[in-house]
């Protein structure tokens, strides 16, 4: 489905293994890790934080990003507590917004007690709405940039937000590479490009303004049939007034986003292989 499409892979965390998925299937694949992850600088109110929920301050968990439990995971082995903190996930209910949390969870032995009913933030209002959260104490661990939606929620529910944001995006870094990746789009030499988180959009974006390429992004974002791995990476692109070409239906991952690319491509009469 995918024989000698040429594909932009802005993945960060598993570029490796979504190059190779793509290869396997025939693509050329076009690399740009385009956002680098690291810890929060000051460990002091995460560990402050692990700290609550290891004495059983938390009535409730919500886990927004699988990125953000594992660097939990990781300031808790560094603070010699990480038994301590699987042993307070156990012991707490939890909500994953979606699938990676979840998969983070399995790998210390765990489960969500309860997924989203969508994985954005809407789908965890609407699923939290069915839960008496008055009076209860409600840890959050936050993605940057995020939005208030859930925050608010919670305030208007009568629940006391205990929100922590353990890692951030070193967007500024490796500009003139990101820059050579928009040239690329813009050229044409790119038939497809596969988005897998928001940043990624939020940082073409600005890559793009900062050097003046903006109009010129976006009329390549208009001819290149665009991917998301799932509705919140979705929504951000149409944000930027972009369209989204493929998303997988209902599994939202590596593998089910290279089969809806696949197919879309296959489909798509405007679209002519490189000879």
């Amino acid at each position: 489905m995918l024989e000698g499409r040429r594909v932009a892979v802005p993945e960060s965390r598993e570029l490796d293994l979504f190059t190779r998925m793509l290869e396997r299937n025939g693509a050329i694949a076009i690399r740009c890790p385009l956002v680098s992850i690291h810890d929060v600088e000051d460990a002091t109110p995460v560990e402050e934080w692990l700290g609550r929920l290891v004495a059983g301050e938390h009535d409730l968990l919500v886990l927004y990003t699988g990125e953000g439990l594992s660097r939990l995971l990781g300031f808790a082995g560094r603070k010699g507590i990480e038994a301590d903190v699987v042993a307070a996930l156990g012991k707490t209910f939890v909500v994953a917004r979606g699938p990676k949390p979840a998969k983070v969870l399995r790998g210390i032995g765990l489960v969500p007690n309860l997924m989203a009913q969508e994985p954005t933030t809407a789908g965890l209002v609407q699923t939290l709405s069915a839960i008496d959260l008055n009076g209860k104490r409600v840890g959050v661990q936050l993605y940057p940039g995020g939005e208030r939606a859930l925050s608010e929620f919670l305030q208007r529910a009568g629940a006391i937000e205990d929100s922590i944001l353990c890692y951030r995006y070193a967007s500024d870094e490796e500009d003139e590479r990101v820059l050579h990746f928009i040239e690329a789009l813009v050229s044409g030499a790119v038939d497809l490009i596969a988005f897998t988180s928001t940043a990624q959009v939020r940082r073409l974006q600005e890559v793009a303004r900062r050097f003046g390429r903006e109009a010129e992004l976006d009329a390549a974002m208009q001819r290149i049939l665009i991917a998301a791995i799932g509705p919140v990476t979705a929504e951000a692109v149409e944000k930027a007034g972009w369209p989204v070409g493929a998303m997988p239906e209902d599994s939202f991952h590596l593998k089910p986003l290279v089969t809806a690319s696949g197919r879309k491509l296959s489909q798509s009469s405007d679209v002519t292989p490189p000879v």
